[in-house]
């Protein structure tokens, strides 16, 4: 039995907690608290966890006793024990009401076949069933699950390296920083190579991350731990002060959120240059401000839209992010990829400068959004739409690259569009009337015209629908 297998055993037990009211997106964090015993059993590494609190002892028990017991061993693990396991389990409680359905869940999972899924990797297995929670919709999980495709396509483009210091100050369930991981690991002869410092900071300090969202959070610390990562994963706001400690990095890789904060207050940070109530523009400062400023340091990061024409503050955060970054390439994306259809988001990829003014002169854009198909659940994107972009991404002279949705424009054709970034989309096939459309001022006193012409033609007919009635 493969992974792939076994995940969808593991979601079809969903369907046993159906009657106890629980969403996908609980029974994903209840699958960790009972899933992290089981594997710690697998992999050998129950020693943090007292014995009478391990996988052989929850597995002796039923019914009603069972139940009594998994909520001790929740309350104990949360409480009294130490590091990650204390993390994962902190102010854990089951939502699980019914005794013989934790029975089921568990017994189930005791019958796998765990020496398959050692062989293809148990952090494989989890990412998995994350993914399969992110694409059903009715999770409502896929705010925190950016497509694998996409995430695998920028780690390459940024090439993260052994040694630098990798973060994602949205992590969700920590895919970026897991991506990075294996990114090094692949491009690295032999990790045992290195001294026992360099492997202990490859382990415990290159990839890091910060979540806002409790569960989700939960979910990012199991994830790194099958995936052999024992670093930092904050539980907390970036956009408050507790995001001002992560700083200096050389890589940053990250999907954050979208949309305002609540209530339309602005960041508590207070040492952002332009605080707004907008979080990715807040973000995007956060970002650009934590990277090294040596030359090196880079980042690529999933922004909609709306970052790239706001104005106002929206104006004067792109001007300093091309002052103190070459922002030299942005991916405009398909819409369907990822959060509701209609979202449209891009990639922005940028290097940290030495000097604060000046660092960009040029912004190429890559258009993967016109005339694309529809990306969605039944048509899912793929590396391979990746391709054209890759080639013009890393062609040592991109003026010679022969491709119509790439386009550069200096930093001053940007500068006298009031520093918009809402450029680089080619013609639109699917509009007939193109040429109608250049210019919108027109385009629009035209459509008032024809509509006051409907409005002047219909009042006639019903004058004159009335005046027959009248005879």
């Amino acid at each position: 039995m493969n992974n792939q297998e076994i995940v969808a055993k593991l979601w079809n037990l969903c369907n046993v907690l159906r009657d106890d009211g629980i969403t996908y997106h609980q029974y994903v964090t209840e699958l960790t608290y009972i899933l992290f015993l089981k594997m710690a059993k697998e992999t050998g590494t129950e020693g943090s966890i007292p014995e009478q609190y391990r996988w052989e002892q929850l597995v002796k028990k039923q019914g009603v006793e069972l139940k009594k017991f998994y909520n001790v061993l929740l309350t104990h693990l949360g409480d009294e024990c130490t590091g990650r396991i204390r993390e994962i389990y902190s102010g854990a409680r089951s939502n699980i009401e019914e005794p013989k359905n934790l029975e089921k869940i568990i017994t189930s999972i005791d019958a796998l076949d765990w020496y398959s899924a050692k062989e293809e990797g148990l952090g494989n297995l989890y990412e998995g069933l994350l993914e399969k929670n992110a694409n059903e919709k009715k999770s409502g999980a896929g705010q925190y699950f950016t497509p694998r495709v996409l995430i695998n396509i920028m780690t390459k483009l940024i090439d993260p390296k052994a040694g630098e210091k990798c973060n994602d100050p949205a992590c969700g369930t920590f895919g970026f920083m897991i991506a990075a991981d294996m990114h090094v690991k692949s491009q690295t002869d032999d990790l045992f190579d290195i001294s026992i410092e360099e492997q202990e900071f490859q382990k415990k300090e290159a990839f890091t991350g910060c979540e806002l969202v409790h569960e989700t959070h939960r979910l990012a610390l199991m994830n790194a731990m099958l995936h052999d990562v024992d670093s930092k994963i904050l539980f907390a706001d970036t956009l408050t002060n507790q995001g001002k400690v992560m700083k200096d990095f050389d890589v940053v890789l990250t999907n954050p959120p979208f949309g305002t904060k609540k209530g339309g207050e602005r960041v508590t940070r207070d040492d952002l240059t332009y605080p707004t109530s907008n979080k990715q523009l807040n973000f995007l400062q956060h970002i650009y401000r934590s990277l090294k400023a040596d030359g090196k340091a880079r980042a690529a990061v999933i922004l909609p839209d709306n970052v790239l024409f706001a104005d106002g503050d929206g104006a004067s955060i792109r001007a300093d992010l091309m002052d103190k970054c070459n922002l030299h390439t942005i991916l405009r994306l398909p819409t369907g990829i990822f959060y509701a259809q209609g979202v449209k988001t891009n990639v922005l990829f940028f290097t940290r400068g030495k000097k604060e003014k000046n660092n960009t002169k040029n912004v190429w854009f890559y258009d993967l959004r016109t005339n694309m198909q529809n990306f969605g659940k039944t048509n899912a994107l793929k590396e391979e739409h990746f391709e054209d972009f890759i080639k013009a991404y890393t062609a040592e002279d991109r003026t010679k690259v022969e491709d119509e949705r790439f386009k550069c424009f200096t930093r001053e054709q940007i500068a006298e569009k009031n520093n918009s970034l809402d450029l680089g989309l080619i013609r639109d096939d699917s509009i007939l009337d193109y040429e109608d459309l250049q210019d919108p001022i027109e385009s629009g006193e035209e459509i008032i015209a024809k509509l006051e012409e409907a409005v002047d033609l219909i009042q006639s007919v019903v004058k004159e629908l009335r005046s027959l009635e009248g005879k």
